[in-house]
Formats: structure tokens, sequence, C-alpha cells
């Protein structure tokens, strides 16, 4: 049975991956890992055990290690693009510094790691329609310098020490559970909230702006098949191309006006996001995934718009139109 550190547990994907891993697992089995201001709440720290850790303070990660047993961590500490752009030097700290100091106390405690990359480790000059698994990564931004180089970090950790180093490229990620926290992606969740609240949406990217993206489940049961796959079966590592779905702007809004027909939205750019964008694939080509560990996606845009919709109203006591006339 694995013992599980989640660093980063209080963030974006770790909040809801340490719930789905606390289903899998024994509660007592997954830590979660926070830093000072960012505490768990609620149930992330009723259901299971809790612990800080700064990751760019190795002693506090080991310390965690030992304290509890653990021989399998998610590194989930990052910052997302946009706010990387605006603090380079801690993007850098967090993405790189913070994963080697991970990947030495794994390899002095044979932990396995997973630490997720991005299609922002792609630039201009990667193939933009079904980026291939294994092409040139230049990338633009020092997010996705930090994905490149730790991907680079963790197969070396892999052929130089023996530590299992596991990693999936995660598009854009949607959900509607965490709200968004400054990705470049981050518009495909701001639309739903303001089509389920009834407001005019203003859209930071130009329509034509297509990005892979994902649902939130089916990112959480990546991250943990891949941790789960025969090591014997992966000529791959660091990192995998997975997918799932790719619209632009205009696809998503017009899905979500098919199930609410009076919402609205509007074009108000945002030059640095646009930038981001541009320089990232248009789709992904996951053959490798699917191939290697069996990677399949159980969602498509019609079934997480329905699945987002509906989770949204009932976040907010918002009543679906049809179910007010049906009780009229």
């Amino acid at each position: 049975m694995k013992n599980i550190l989640i660093i980063g547990a209080t963030g974006q994907i770790g909040s809801e991956l340490t719930m789905r891993l606390r289903n899998e697992y024994p509660g007592g089995n997954v830590v979660a890992g926070y830093i000072k201001g960012a505490e768990p709440k609620g149930a992330l720290l009723e259901s299971g055990p809790a612990h800080e850790v700064d990751i760019t303070n190795a002693a506090q990660i080991a310390e965690a290690v030992e304290k509890y047993n653990v021989d399998t961590i998610y590194n989930l500490a990052a910052l997302l693009s946009a706010v990387a752009e605006a603090k380079p030097q801690l993007a850098w700290k967090i993405g790189v510094g913070g994963l080697y100091n991970t990947l030495e106390v794994a390899r002095e405690k044979n932990c396995a790691v997973f630490t997720p990359s991005s299609i922002g480790s792609f630039g201009h000059n990667t193939p933009a329609d079904k980026t291939p698994q294994d092409t040139i990564q230049r990338p633009d931004t020092i997010y996705g310098v930090t994905k490149v180089t730790g991907e680079m970090l963790s197969d070396y950790y892999a052929r130089r020490f023996g530590v299992d180093t596991r990693s999936v490229r995660f598009p854009g990620l949607i959900s509607y559970t965490t709200p968004p926290g400054g990705g470049t992606t981050d518009y495909a969740v701001d639309i739903y909230y303001a089509a389920v609240k009834g407001e005019t949406f203003k859209c930071p990217l130009k329509p034509g702006s297509f990005m892979d993206m994902m649902y939130m489940p089916d990112a959480l049961r990546a991250a943990i098949e891949i941790m789960e796959a025969d090591p014997a079966k992966l000529v791959h590592r660091n990192s995998f191309n997975i997918a799932s779905m790719s619209f632009d702007p205009e696809i998503i809004y017009a899905k979500i006006r098919e199930h609410i027909p009076e919402f609205k939205m509007e074009y108000e750019l945002d030059p640095l996001r646009q930038k981001i964008c541009d320089s990232w694939p248009n789709s992904l080509d996951d053959t490798c995934a699917r191939e290697e560990w069996g990677w399949r996606p159980e969602y498509d845009l019609e079934s997480m718009t329905v699945d987002m919709i509906t989770h949204l109203r009932e976040k907010f006591g918002i009543t679906a139109p049809e179910v007010a006339h049906a009780m009229a």
C-alpha cells in the first residue's frame, strides 16, 4: 500500500488530487503538504494528515517523508503561466529549485516522483497541430522553461540514480471546484462561472485561439494512472502528451449557449495571455500515452459542459430555468 505526500496540496490541482487519492487509498496514507498561509481547511484537513512542506526547503520535504514513511511524492508546486511571467525568479526557484530538492530527497529515501509538465513546455517552433510526443521544445515563457527543465531533470534522475520519475503534460484544466489561479487557459473556467451567474463574459483571447483542454476528473485520473502503470511498458517517462479536447473561445461559447441561450460574451483581449497562447500547441498527439499505459479520456466538450453547469448551479444555489419552469 502506497504512502503518498502531495506537495502543493491546497493548490488548484492539489486540493482535488488529494481528495481523489484519499478515495483510492486509506485517507491516512495521503499526506497534504502545504505552505504557511495556505493551510488545508474543511474536508481537506479533516480527511487525512497534513504537514507543512515548503518545496524550497529540502529539510521539510525529508521530514515529511520520514515521518509518514512516504514512498510516492506528487510534486504540484508551481506558479501558473501568467503569474510566472510577473515573477520569473520565484517561478524558477519553485519550479526548478523545488524539483531539485524533491528529487534529492527521493534519491536518498527511495521515493517515486510525479511532477506535472504542461503544453507550456512547447513554443513557436513546435508543430502546432497534433504536436508529437517527441519534438522541439523551445518555450517562450519562464513557465515553459521551468517545465522543460523539469522534464529533463526528472529523466536525468531516472537514468543516473534510478529514481522512478513520471509525468504528464497537462493541457488547460477546467474545474468547478477550485477557482482559476492565473493560468492562460483559465478563461475556459471563467466562462462557465460567468454563464451560470448570468454575467457577460469578457474573453481575454481572440477568436481562433485554439488550445488543448481537459476536464479535471480526467486529469486527476491520468495523474494516478501514470503512477500505477507497469514501468516495464514505459518507453517515455517525462513527459507524456495527454489530450481530451481542443477548442477556441467561439466553440466553447457556442456550446455553453446550447444550454444557456441568453449567455453573452465580449472580447477584451489580454496581450500577455494572447502572446502566451499563440506560442502553445493547438492540439496534442497522445498516442504514446495510449499505447504505453492505456490512457483514455472520459469527457468531451459536451459532457464537460453539462457537468460544469450542473455543479456550478449547485455551488451558487442557482435554479436551472427549465427546472423553475417545470415547477411553475
